[in-house]
């Protein structure tokens, strides 16, 4: 019998950057664990990657709406 796991590929990424900040922040604290399980810690790391893309995008969106209000107050004066 395989042990729950809360993490599925079918669990959405996050509902927005803190959660899944916070989410990773959870993981890195098991992963720094010595008595992480392999088959954890391999779904740990998978869901880790997918939370820092989440970031990423978030960030990333959050740069381009940055420079287009700032392009957009330099269009006004």
């Amino acid at each position: 019998m395989t042990p729950a796991n809360p993490t599925t590929a079918t669990q959405p990424v996050a509902a927005g950057y803190a959660e899944a900040l916070a989410e990773l922040e959870t993981i890195l604290g098991e992963l720094e664990r010595s008595d992480v399980d392999v088959d954890v810690l391999a779904e740990r790391v998978k869901r880790a990657v997918e939370l820092i893309g989440f970031c990423r995008a978030r960030i990333g969106n959050a740069r381009m709406q940055i420079e287009q209000v700032v392009a957009d107050l330099g269009a006004d004066g």
